[in-house]
């Protein structure tokens, strides 16, 4: 990993010099524009409305418009701002962990220790560990003063943005301020429901699905040739059912419990689910079943 930026993290006297490394990374299969008669490669140009002229990005600068007059910010006055110019990770306050809210949870960044001593970044991390509070911290980065919360992951501490207050939505749905009357024997099924797919989360157990169809469909176009039928390459899609709502909400709760208590008893038994459930109560091929046909025609 490279570093994106370098600086101290600071709270009272306490400076702690640190190097700041971006926490993720993009998986998406790289996807370009092409004309679809010839293929011909779709590129984008910055082109000047005065002259015509094709402008590289660096001969670019930034402006605002309230309407009537435009000012033009050069590069060297965003450089000259004061929060751009420094270098420092401020902690504001420590909150209780639980008090950040997720949904303003943004990009991940890593810190590293930057000094011969990593004695202060342990002390820190080892005292948010203690107290279960998380360090709300204010720092500047690419032209823009962020609010972030500073946590810890494992051994490493883990800078991750927040969304400022007035850019998350206000939730207001007419249906939700509608009185519903749930049950006790209702409530129950559906805790039975959760309770029967209960499970440590474990990310590496779960796959990108359509990235992993996207590339074998590239594979096979590169092996051969652009005529290749889809149907061929992943047999025969899945049928989502769309629309409605479900009517009697008691019958599909102890329908779930149940098809989930089956697959456990047949993987506790060494049975194959997939091949237990080869047939709906439909008649219609069932889920299970339609992801073997799909893992088989990605092997062949």
């Amino acid at each position: 990993m490279r570093a994106i930026w370098k600086g101290a993290l600071t709270f009272g006297l306490v400076n702690v010099p640190v190097k700041v490394y971006s926490a993720t990374e993009d998986h998406d299969v790289p996807l370009h524009q092409v004309h679809d008669k010839d293929g011909g490669r779709i590129r984008y140009q910055r082109i000047c409305e005065i002259d015509g002229e094709v402008v590289p990005y660096a001969d670019i600068d930034r402006a605002y418009s309230d309407g009537e007059k435009t000012v033009i910010l050069t590069k060297e006055d965003l450089r000259s701002l004061p929060s751009e110019k420094s270098r420092e990770i401020d902690v504001v306050e420590f909150v209780p962990s639980d008090q950040v809210d997720l949904l303003t949870l943004d990009k991940a960044y890593y810190l590293e220790p930057d000094s011969s001593s990593p004695k202060a970044y342990v002390l820190l991390r080892k005292t948010l560990e203690q107290t279960d509070r998380t360090a709300i911290v204010r720092f500047s980065l690419r032209q823009k003063t962020r609010l972030a919360a500073l946590r810890v992951r494992g051994e490493v501490l883990v800078l991750q943005t927040l969304l400022w207050a007035d850019e998350v939505r206000e939730a207001s749905f007419p249906a939700l301020d509608e009185s519903v009357k749930i049950s006790a024997k209702e409530l129950e099924m559906s805790a039975a429901l959760v309770d029967s797919f209960a499970a440590d989360f474990d990310p590496e157990e779960f796959e990108d699905e359509y990235q992993a169809e996207l590339r074998t469909l590239i594979d096979a176009k590169l092996e051969r040739g652009d005529a290749v039928d889809t149907a061929e390459t992943f047999g025969e899609s899945e049928e989502v059912a769309s629309g409605g709502e479900v009517i009697d909400l008691m019958e599909a709760l102890r329908a779930s419990v149940e098809k989930s208590r089956a697959a456990r008893s047949a993987k506790a038994s060494g049975a194959d689910p997939a091949e237990d459930a080869e047939e709906g109560s439909d008649g219609h091929p069932s889920r299970a079943s339609s992801k073997k046909k799909k893992s088989s025609a990605k092997a062949s």
